[in-house]
């Protein structure tokens, strides 16, 4: 039985320890934002932030994950109003979207610890495998994500979930 924090909530899984804290978060917490890949921890679609690193959520067992702070993207930001996910939208750094929360999660822990990142930095930081190719929009994406993080710019890009429509009721 492992018990954890995650998205700052404490919790026990009644689960093998040897259970991949990816499944654990999907299958019995129902946080099914970090998204499974390629399961060896290469391509970075399951990436969480472990004690503030970024880590792939596929190659971290249960056991490992013991006592640890864990945070998904659910528990980056419930209204998409992180510096991160705004400017993804801002700069259309998104298409499929499948990437996105692991790219999300792996930028928002580059910046915690590098508020000024090179493009060589953020190189490093994501190496996030993206189908669609959006690169070099992401890497804008996140140069700007830090200057709204250092107070230099605001973006307001992404709307909150749950919006009703005008006249839609």
């Amino acid at each position: 039985m492992a018990r954890l924090t995650v998205n700052n909530q404490p919790v026990q899984y009644r689960l093998d320890d040897d259970t991949p804290l990816l499944w654990a978060l999907r299958d019995a917490a129902n946080l099914t934002g970090t998204k499974y890949g390629c399961g060896t921890g290469e391509c970075g679609a399951c990436m969480v932030i472990v004690d503030g690193q970024a880590m792939p959520s596929c190659t971290l067992s249960l056991g490992e994950a013991e006592g640890r702070s864990v945070t998904t993207i659910e528990g980056l930001s419930a209204d998409r109003s992180h510096p991160v996910q705004q400017a993804l939208v801002a700069e259309q750094a998104i298409q499929c979207g499948f990437c996105t929360p692991g790219i999300v999660m792996a930028a928002a822990a580059l910046l915690t610890t590098n508020a000024s990142p090179t493009d060589e930095d953020i190189g490093r930081a994501i190496t996030n495998i993206c189908r669609c190719g959006v690169y070099p929009r992401l890497t804008r994406a996140i140069q700007r994500a830090a200057r709204v993080l250092r107070g230099e710019e605001t973006i307001s890009a992404a709307p909150p979930p749950a919006i009703v429509a005008p006249g839609a009721g």
